[in-house]
């Protein structure tokens, strides 16, 4: 829907959009009629507690994840394997974690380098949107295989592009790790499932706006998964978007305790 902020008449009022920034006035007018007209909603939040630093190792077994509760990804359409996949978040004073535990039954993943377009194999994906007064975001990738595509997305009237990051080494480096259950971490492995756990730190983040969280911060935010088990295509998100997982007008919320 189109927001016109001209002033128009009707009846002895004039209308205006009283200067709004463009992402409330679509709240305004897009996401309400969504939400009365269509029952949809943009109210899926996240509270992430906080806890000290650990080391990931794709397990997900340190104790801190105790405190964290699981969060299910939701199958987006029919046509491929319905297999449960659920997330985890905390942040420390220096970064995020994130934790992604899925079914599978078989590892459909060839690329076995970072920053390739690991989206048309298995990955787990998170973005990030930390300020909604700029619509510039943070998309996170991981392969089963362990590849990862960390980059910066300005998305601009539904024109978006990834950066990769400058200098992406010492403290603005991930770490990464992944879990193969019920066979070998190898491409066409039968398996049961995997498991990814991400630790990104807040100077990777840079420049975004609203960076690093403290106690009652909220940024917008989702999580995904696709999925290519039998040559059939398969997604799941946190916060129902539409056609594009750059929809980030109907992101869930994060609010970090």
């Amino acid at each position: 829907m189109e927001m016109c902020i001209r002033d128009s008449r009707q009846g002895f009022w004039m209308i205006y959009g009283v200067f709004l920034p463009r992402n409330v006035l679509e709240k305004l007018y897009h996401g309400n009629a969504d939400r009365l007209f269509f029952g949809r909603t943009t109210a899926k939040t996240l509270r992430v507690r906080r806890t000290e630093n650990f080391t990931v190792n794709g397990s997900g077994d340190a104790p801190a994840w105790d405190k964290a509760a699981w969060q299910p990804l939701n199958f987006r359409a029919p046509g491929g394997h319905k297999y449960r996949t659920r997330v985890k978040m905390l942040y420390s004073q220096t970064g995020l974690y994130v934790l992604m535990e899925a079914e599978d039954g078989k590892l459909t993943a060839k690329m076995d380098a970072d920053f390739l377009d690991l989206w048309n194999e298995d990955v787990f994906e998170f973005f990030l949107w930390p300020d909604e007064e700029h619509p510039v975001y943070f998309e996170y990738e991981i392969s089963p295989l362990g590849y990862e595509l960390p980059i910066i997305i300005p998305n601009f009237d539904g024109e978006f592009l990834g950066w990769r990051p400058w200098h992406y080494d010492g403290p603005r480096k991930t770490q990464k790790a992944t879990r193969v259950a019920g066979g070998p971490k190898r491409s066409g492995a039968e398996i049961t499932g995997w498991k990814a756990e991400v630790f990104v730190p807040y100077d990777l983040l840079k420049p975004l706006q609203n960076v690093p969280p403290q106690p009652g911060t909220r940024w917008r935010a989702n999580f995904y998964r696709v999925d290519y088990d039998d040559g059939k295509g398969a997604s799941w998100d946190w916060a129902r978007v539409g056609r594009s997982f750059h929809d980030f007008q109907n992101y869930g919320t994060l609010v970090f305790e």
